[in-house]
């Protein structure tokens, strides 16, 4: 205790704020440099195991209850909505046929940009 109250403090003149600056900015675009690298890489990896021999994939996922999701899986080429529960998994309808590629019209409409909701909340009383 007595020996930290005697080491003298440094003064104003002796700190080089502009080394520390420096070394601060440094370190801070190391990091930044990280984050984008493990991204880059991330990125890289994912893509290598997209394409290729997967045959099975969820096209689609909607939620009926708190724990209970029906989903629209395609396998090889046929598609299948199965029940997903506490229970478990059921199939509960297999398509024939081939997918469809293309969208139903009418079926999901597209999304409203943000400034169109903005602009019909704005217009009404």
């Amino acid at each position: 205790m007595l020996l930290a109250l005697a080491t003298p403090v440094a003064s104003a003149s002796e700190i080089q704020v502009g080394g520390e600056l420096a070394r601060v900015l440094i370190s801070l675009l190391g990091i930044i440099a990280l984050i984008f690298a493990a991204g880059w890489m991330s990125r890289r990896l994912q893509a290598r195991t997209s394409p290729g021999g997967r045959r099975l994939r969820c096209v689609e996922s909607m939620a009926v209850g708190a724990r209970d999701r029906l989903l629209i899986i395609e396998a090889d080429g046929t598609r299948l909505l199965v029940g997903v529960g506490q229970g478990g998994m059921r199939t509960l309808h297999v398509y024939e046929g081939s997918a469809a590629t293309g969208d139903v019209p009418g079926a999901n409409p597209p999304p409203i940009g943000f400034g169109d909701l903005l602009a019909r909340w704005k217009r009404t009383p």
